[in-house]
Order: structure tokens, then C-alpha cells, then sequence
């Protein structure tokens, strides 16, 4: 399985509301709950309605389009990168999945997916 790294750094972001997101930025996630209204986005693209946000977090999109019927790729991943002490933050789209850590676990966290015979783009 391959996976790309994505060459920006991201935020994890609690926002009054999206009126000032970027959606014209190249990546943003949104997450509504009846309790918040949460985004992850490029770091330059912190909206200045940001409650709070949590910076340097590099992340990875598995590549090609993941069928619903497939079982445990995410958590394949995820288990190795847990049993390695790496910390994530998973978003997932309907078409594939996107995993970021924090920037200083970045580079092991690709280690450790290449030792387990994971393509690195």
C-alpha cells in the first residue's frame, strides 16, 4: 500500500464558526458536533475566528480510493504507529484516509510504515 506525505503542516483547530475558513486552501477538514465546531487545516490558514488551535502536525493520506467493504487498513496502520509510541490525529474522507502526527514524531512515524513494507511517496 502506498502512502503520500503531505509537504504542509497542519492545525487542530476549535472555531466559533466557519465563516473565515479558507475553503479555497488546497486542504481543510471540518467536524460539527452540537457541542463545537472543529477544523484542521494548513497552519497558514488558521482562521482568525479560531477559539483555539494546536500546531505541528504533519500528516500522510493513504493513497487510492479505499472501497467500504475493505477491513482494518486504517487500524493496521494505527496499531503499528501506537505500538511505536506515536500519537495521531485520523481524518477520513469517503474516498481514503489521512493520518497526522505531531512534526517531532513525523519522521519515525515514516520509519516505522517503510519497515513495515508501506510505500512512502
Amino acid at each position: 500500500m502506498k502512502i503520500k506525505q503531505l509537504s504542509y503542516d497542519f492545525s487542530v483547530c476549535k472555531v466559533e464558526d466557519y465563516s473565515k475558513v479558507n475553503f479555497n486552501s488546497k486542504y481543510y477538514f471540518i467536524g460539527k458536533t452540537d457541542e463545537e465546531n472543529s477544523l484542521v487545516c494548513i497552519t497558514q490558514d488558521i482562521p482568525s475566528n479560531a477559539i483555539t488551535h494546536d500546531d505541528n502536525w504533519k500528516g500522510v493520506e493513504i493513497q487510492g480510493v479505499l472501497d467500504f467493504s475493505l477491513i482494518g487498513i486504517l487500524s493496521k496502520i494505527l496499531s503499528l504507529l501506537a505500538e511505536n509510541g506515536i500519537g495521531i490525529f485520523a481524518v477520513s474522507t469517503y474516498n481514503t484516509d489521512y493520518i497526522f502526527t505531531k512534526k517531532e514524531h513525523f519522521q519515525n512515524a515514516l520509519k516505522v510504515l517503510t519497515d513495515a513494507g508501506y510505500e512512502i511517496l
